[in-house]
């Protein structure tokens, strides 16, 4: 145990943690927040915290109540609470088996510093979570100007991937799209190509291509579900370029009422309702002039989006 501890420790080497067990509450929490942001700066930092964290909260629930266990359980405490902060910024968690060990941990250390409280990205990061969107001007410059920089790439990575899995679930190429270029960015910055300030700028440019998604269909006059199909066949160069940007509008509003139409309960997985909506799309695709050596792939990427949003059709209809 005292091992794991010695690994745990080294990686705070150059920052004095020990400050913590003589600091006041306010102090604790200024602490933690640096204890996190020092972390995240380090190679692989967070990963390796946790991982070596874990390690230790298994050989410390072993070895407890044995006296040299119970010398160190502030320590251990300490370890835990940055842990609990970090674990936030992963969109995993704490797995099974790590939760009833640091439930034992709990029993013994100071309940204070690793409570049973629910910690969102907001409490991770130190700040108030805000009123407004949380993709607003007003957050990502409160974001960019915060003292812990690499708490803040965190939060706002953290951010614009559950924003974009949620999204994915109702606008496919415009949620994938985005994607790719979060997973561009975050591999750059790994890479070291990109530094730290300039991961933070194409952040923010990325949660501004968020928001100008609804500002987009908001323009074209279009639902959700419409915008939708929208993305789906203006996807392509050729059919921009083909087509005029009203037509392009008008095939998805039509594409949504057709699919809207013929959608019924459990169709996504019956085989003769989705060979009737293909057959719908192409036509409709044609009927619009689409440009047929497009109409397959697009064919595809229509019916795609259809099964995204398939429960809602069904509900509506």
């Amino acid at each position: 145990m005292l091992e794991k501890l010695e690994v745990v420790s080294q990686l705070f080497h150059g920052f004095a943690y020990e400050d913590y067990f003589s600091a006041d509450t306010a102090q604790k929490l200024s602490l933690i927040l640096s204890a996190e942001d020092h972390i995240l700066g380090l190679e692989d930092g967070k990963k390796r915290f946790i991982n070596e964290v874990t390690a230790l909260s298994k050989a410390f629930a072993i070895a407890i109540p044995h006296e040299q266990a119970m010398d160190v359980k502030e320590e251990v405490a300490f370890f835990q609470a940055v842990k609990a902060r970090l674990v936030k910024f992963d969109s995993t968690g704490l797995g099974r088996s790590d939760e009833e060990i640091e439930t034992t941990i709990r029993q013994v250390i100071d309940q204070a510093l690793v409570s049973e409280q629910v910690i969102d990205v907001f409490d991770a990061a130190g700040i108030k979570k805000p009123d407004i969107s949380i993709l607003s001007e007003e957050f990502l410059l409160e974001l960019k100007g915060m003292e812990h920089k690499n708490i803040a790439l965190e939060v706002l990575k953290k951010l614009l991937n559950d924003e974009l899995k949620s999204g994915s679930r109702k606008n496919l190429v415009k949620s994938k799209s985005l994607m790719e270029m979060l997973e561009n960015a975050i591999k750059k910055y790994h890479n070291k190509v990109l530094t730290a300030a300039e991961f933070m700028d194409e952040l923010i440019k990325l949660s501004k291509e968020i928001i100008s998604m609804d500002d987009e269909a908001s323009e074209l006059d279009l639902t959700e579900f419409e915008y939708a199909f929208y993305t789906a066949v203006a996807d392509n160069k050729s059919a921009k370029e083909l087509m005029q940007h009203d037509k392009l509008r008008e095939l998805a509003v039509v594409l949504t009422e057709r699919v809207k139409q013929n959608a019924s309960i459990d169709w996504t997985i019956k085989e003769s309702v989705r060979a009737k909506l293909k057959v719908i799309i192409k036509r409709t695709l044609r009927q619009y002039g689409y440009p047929p050596d497009m109409q397959k792939l697009a064919t595809e990427t229509v019916l795609k989006q259809a099964e995204l949003i398939a429960n809602e059709f069904t509900v509506e209809a």
